[in-house]
């Protein structure tokens, strides 16, 4: 993991701010508690809160997919009543000429035909009648098809707006919970002592270099090889975003949280991507860790709950968590799942 803990010293002032409710003091620090212990505590409260973050963005896109979908269901049922009342219309229209046609003289067709002087004038007049009644045949089958599609968009925009009212609710109960998760990791770093901090600070940064040595004894970074024309523009977006804020649920321009970062660069570049770092793991095409180029995404953790972008030199640009800024990484400053590639451009292809 990396990161500079003393600075997060001031997550807890910043959820205050931003998200949190007041946070209780906090009790004194466990003596008792080693550094890695603390070490350990604080990365799984991170962990805990990004895989919150995460399910909770999750849930914003698939709410605002659904509220897309009611707009449009809410659109064609507009436009289906419309069409039923104009066959309505229609089909009182050629009803009330098919009575005028043929009750002008209360004889029927047939009878009128035997005793008309002009016997072919009456057989066209009949036709007349007959046509009339083939349309007004044809304008009620119309109306019962457009009532059926009425009722139909009707259920159905009930039942999307439904779904739209649950993922709301969900979504708010998600909120809910990553504020939880905040509130944790600020209730920690508050009872933590100035020594506690630098100590774990500097555990962490031998951790991070440790992990880092190891992928390159063991020959996973990968060699340098230029970013398709793409993958250049979106590392040239990410890397402007440096020093912005981390912020849950962000995705800029002024505040980014990882998957916010990753999805906005590619974005802009042109390539949309899913939002959610586990979306980016599940759909995007998946490479070896040692062939990767810039603007190729390293997605960390086993539930996927973390993404960085690849930016070389065995470097990711990142929006790491509450707290910190978008910066530049070592690879290895998370526990690695693997890597994909947003775009299919040839390996030939320069930045």
């Amino acid at each position: 993991m990396s990161g500079t803990l003393p600075r997060l010293a001031c997550t807890a002032a910043l959820a205050a701010q931003a998200v949190l409710a007041p946070v209780p003091a906090a009790a004194a620090p466990d003596p008792q508690r080693s550094v890695s212990q603390l070490l350990t505590d604080l990365q799984q409260l991170y962990r805990q809160a990004e895989q919150a973050t995460e399910t909770y963005n999750a849930t914003a896109e698939k709410l605002k997919r659904q509220r897309a979908e009611v707009d449009r269901l809410d659109g064609e049922l507009a436009r289906a009543r419309l069409a039923l009342q104009d066959g309505r219309t229609d089909a009182g229209r050629l009803a009330r000429r098919q009575y005028q046609s043929s009750a002008g003289d209360g004889l029927g067709p047939y009878v009128r035909v035997l005793f008309a002087p002009d016997p072919q004038h009456a057989l066209d007049e009949g036709h007349v009648i007959g046509e009339l009644a083939r349309e007004q045949a044809h304008a009620v089958t119309r109306l019962t098809a457009a009532e059926q599609r009425n009722d139909a968009l009707a259920r159905a925009a009930r039942t999307a707006l439904d779904t739209q009212l649950t993922l709301a609710d969900q979504q708010k109960k998600q909120r809910d919970d990553v504020r939880t998760r905040l509130a944790d990791v600020a209730r920690l770093l508050a009872s933590l002592t100035p020594a506690q901090l630098a100590a774990i600070t500097a555990m962490e940064r031998q951790s991070v270099t440790a992990a880092q040595q190891q992928l390159t004894t063991a020959g996973a970074l990968p060699a340098d090889r230029p970013a398709s024309s793409a993958g250049g523009r979106a590392v040239r977006y990410a890397m402007d975003q440096l020093g912005k804020p981390y912020a849950w649920g962000a995705q800029g321009p002024d505040a980014y949280d990882c998957s916010g970062l990753t999805s906005q660069a590619w974005s802009h570049a042109g390539t949309p991507i899913p939002r959610t770092s586990q979306e980016q793991w599940h759909r995007l095409r998946r490479i070896p860790l040692g062939a990767l180029r810039p603007g190729d995404l390293v997605v960390y953790f086993p539930e996927a709950t973390h993404v960085a972008m690849y930016v070389g030199n065995g470097e990711v640009v990142q929006a790491p968590r509450p707290g910190e800024t978008v910066k530049v990484s070592p690879l290895a400053s998370f526990p690695v799942l693997g890597a994909v590639r947003p775009d299919q451009a040839p390996e030939t292809e320069a930045r």
